[in-house]
């Protein structure tokens, strides 16, 4: 049999696959959470079924049931910004030795599933000696954390950077990162999260203190080398004013604003128009805004080429002990609302990850959608 015949045959007699999925229906409360079942078509040319064994819960869930995500999709869909998984079947085109191979991809949407359709070409390797859960903390958060550390400020050994929310998942991991590349951290958490920050490698400061800016510089009197800043609103000013000339600031996200109503749009325009006009001064200081995202349109090959590469680098260290990648909680995929819950309780360390549910759960958790009419 030819290797072409060969592979049409593995493709054909690929079993019929009920996936299971957590669907955001509309504006609701996490409980709201639908759980349904739906038959997943064949892969298609050029993808894979991927069997989930993690996914988590992001940032970018919380604002999308609100609503807010910038470019989400029309209700109702299938959250899920990013998974890890194994192979378990190949549509045609695609090389039928991936299949049984563990990987990591970016979704943006539909990684709350227990079996999901994936563009091959956007699979990233993950290693065997790598935990799934482990991995799935460090996908979208680790590609980021290396990419604006290393690709974006650029920080040298022996400078200083601040990280505004040093217990989060991207935080965690840029603290992690920045540790063997000799790089001092000043990290904001609440104080119940000292502890944690204080042993990944940071000083920790509160950022609920009045003073919070005032006792950074008193770290810092000469000021920092970068600035990672997720919150956005009034206090990116104050990041701004921490640099020292030649500093970064790196603006990744506007989670002030993110219980405030109205436009989605409108806070991140804001903040453009805010970082241009800081880039138009001769003062030496630079600020950007890191879109995960940003190059894909320009050159797809190129972008996810990148992304494998910076994911490579986060997971070898993860695989040497270098980072410890933070969980919060593995909570099973049924249970999708207590993992959202929980991740916007903001009341945890590092990441709330969604792992396969076990044999026979009774998966009340999510609710089941009414019988369509």
């Amino acid at each position: 049999m030819t290797s072409t015949a060969a592979h049409a045959s593995a493709t054909s007699a690929a079993p019929v696959v009920s996936a299971t999925q957590i669907v955001l229906p509309g504006l609701v409360e996490p409980d709201g959470l639908e759980l349904r079942s739906r038959e997943l078509p064949a892969p298609a040319k050029g993808q894979v079924v991927l069997r989930m064994d993690a996914t988590g819960v992001s940032f970018a869930e919380q604002q999308m049931r609100r609503g807010k995500y910038y470019d989400q999709p029309p209700f109702p869909f299938v959250p899920g910004y990013d998974v890890v998984g194994t192979a378990t079947a190949a549509g045609p085109e695609v090389d039928t030795a991936l299949v049984g191979r563990r990987f990591a991809a970016v979704t943006k949407t539909g990684a709350w599933a227990s079996h999901l359709l994936v563009d091959a070409v956007d699979l990233m390797p993950v290693p065997d000696e790598v935990d799934a859960a482990d991995a799935e903390t460090v996908v979208v958060n680790g590609i980021t954390a290396w990419q604006m550390l290393h690709r974006v400020a650029k920080v040298r050994t022996g400078g200083t950077i601040v990280v505004l929310g040093a217990n989060g998942g991207v935080g965690s991991t840029l603290v992690q990162l920045a540790r063997p590349a000799g790089i001092t951290v000043i990290g904001t958490a609440s104080p119940r999260h000292h502890a944690t920050v204080r042993e990944l490698g940071a000083t920790p400061v509160d950022y609920r203190d009045p003073d919070l800016y005032a006792r950074i510089r008193e770290l810092a009197p000469d000021g920092v080398d970068a600035v990672f800043d997720h919150v956005g609103g009034a206090g990116v000013e104050q990041s701004w004013q921490l640099l020292r000339r030649g500093g970064t600031l790196v603006s990744y996200g506007t989670a002030a604003t993110k219980d405030d109503e109205g436009n989605s749009q409108l806070p991140v325009l804001k903040l453009f128009a805010r970082l241009a006009a800081w880039n138009s001064l001769p003062n030496g200081r630079s600020a950007h805004f890191y879109n995960f995202w940003a190059g894909k349109r320009r050159g797809r090959a190129s972008w996810q080429r990148r992304m494998t590469e910076d994911l490579t680098q986060v997971l070898r260290l993860v695989a040497d002990g270098v980072i410890t990648p933070q969980i919060a909680a593995r909570i099973p995929l049924p249970d999708a609302a207590a993992a959202l819950t929980l991740a916007e309780s903001r009341t945890v360390a590092g990441k709330v990850v969604i792992v396969p549910a076990p044999p026979f759960q009774s998966a009340q958790s999510c609710r089941q959608p009414s019988p369509r009419p």
